[in-house]
């Protein structure tokens, strides 16, 4: 391949992760045409990308980019997954597509970045067991009302108390 080729390729790769700053590598080499179109079309439908890169080229264009770390540990050609709506959901994602070894027996994850740090793939699936962003915004969010529902049933309680005391009172001296 020429310089000239060499550099559209390297600007086309620029561009397409242009904005990326989380991804993971995956291994896609020895699936079948069948199980590579399953599961782009499951990736896509989960808005995940994913491009098939020379490391070599990928990394000289993520040099500068958050990606640039990552490639410090990856060789040979590899397959990058970016997108979902958070990075943990992309490595759940990854990890399920993993274990599905019936349909994509050669597929597993080889690492990735976050947060400007490079991932191993054991790293990788202990990510995975991580909340996502919605779970962690639904704890948060239970922890922001839980005193002020304690609160209020601890006010209510009282009142609730009195109010069946006075009721008792008055069925017995109705009786």
């Amino acid at each position: 391949m020429s310089k000239y080729v060499k550099n559209l390729v390297i600007d086309d790769i620029s561009r397409r992760l242009e904005g990326v700053e989380e991804a993971l590598f995956v291994n896609v080499i020895g699936l079948d045409a069948n199980a590579s179109v399953q599961l782009r079309r499951k990736l896509r439908e989960r808005n995940i990308g994913l491009m098939v890169v020379k490391t070599s080229l990928a990394r000289r264009a993520a040099e500068g980019t958050p990606l640039a770390t990552a490639f410090d540990t990856v060789d040979g050609a590899i397959a990058m997954v970016w997108g979902d709506e958070d990075f943990v959901s992309l490595t759940k994602t990854i990890v399920e597509f993993e274990k599905d070894a019936k349909e994509y027996s050669q597929f597993e994850a080889r690492g990735g970045v976050m947060d400007g740090e490079s991932l191993t793939a054991d790293r990788v699936r202990e990510i995975s067991k991580w909340p996502s962003r919605t779970e962690q915004i639904s704890i948060l969010v239970g922890q922001i009302l839980s005193p002020a529902a304690d609160l209020s049933s601890q006010l209510l309680a009282t009142g609730k108390g009195l109010a069946s005391q006075i009721k008792q009172k008055s069925e017995e001296e109705s009786e």
